[in-house]
């Protein structure tokens, strides 16, 4: 067995990775702002293609042995955690907040908050709630996958699909928003 590697040299310091696990891509790491020990762990035998892992300071995302990203991005604030045998395609986005405010004058507060001229104003407060993605989930590309949901083991998110609820297991769900439209 082979150990983890990234294209680009060394992983952070805080990420942990199973043996016979690839990174690649030259941006992998550029958000990645955790700061707890632990606070990427990734199975063995995973490939990790071009996958951008935007984790906060506080966030912590666990994915499974045997998994296989291409060009996902991982947006994680709170947690995610993502099971075996995943298979999340291009353009999917994994996200556990909605990064910003909904009502208008703290969205506004929080954009003047996020400039470059900000001068160290706090940010207002962001809802999060954990993503939870079962064992051998599939999930097809420019998916996007919202905070707060379950998705059961095995089922199928098909291209384009936006998920905002629970799937159950083996359930094939598409749509804006999804809806099941079938068993697995």
């Amino acid at each position: 067995m082979a150990a983890a590697r990234w294209q680009d040299g060394e992983l952070p310091p805080n990420v942990e990775a199973g043996p016979d696990t690839v990174f690649s891509g030259t941006h992998a790491f550029r958000r990645f702002l955790a700061r707890r020990p632990g606070a990427l762990r990734v199975g063995r035998g995973c490939t990790m293609d071009s996958v951008t892992f935007a984790v906060g300071e506080s966030g912590q995302l666990i994915i499974g042995d045997g998994c296989y990203f291409s060009s996902a991005v991982l947006l994680c604030d709170l947690r995610i955690e993502i099971g075996q045998q995943v298979c999340i395609g291009w353009n999917v986005t994994v996200a556990d907040s909605d990064f910003h405010p909904l009502e208008p004058a703290l969205r506004l507060r929080d954009a003047i908050a996020c400039s470059p001229g900000a001068s160290g104003l706090p940010r207002p407060p962001v809802a999060t709630r954990p993503v939870i993605i079962e064992d051998f989930v599939w999930i097809g590309p420019a998916a996007t996958i919202l905070k707060g949901v379950r998705l059961g083991m095995g089922c199928v998110i098909e291209p384009g699909a936006v998920v905002t609820h629970d799937v159950p297991a083996r359930a094939r769900v598409m749509g804006n928003p999804a809806q099941v439209i079938g068993e697995v």
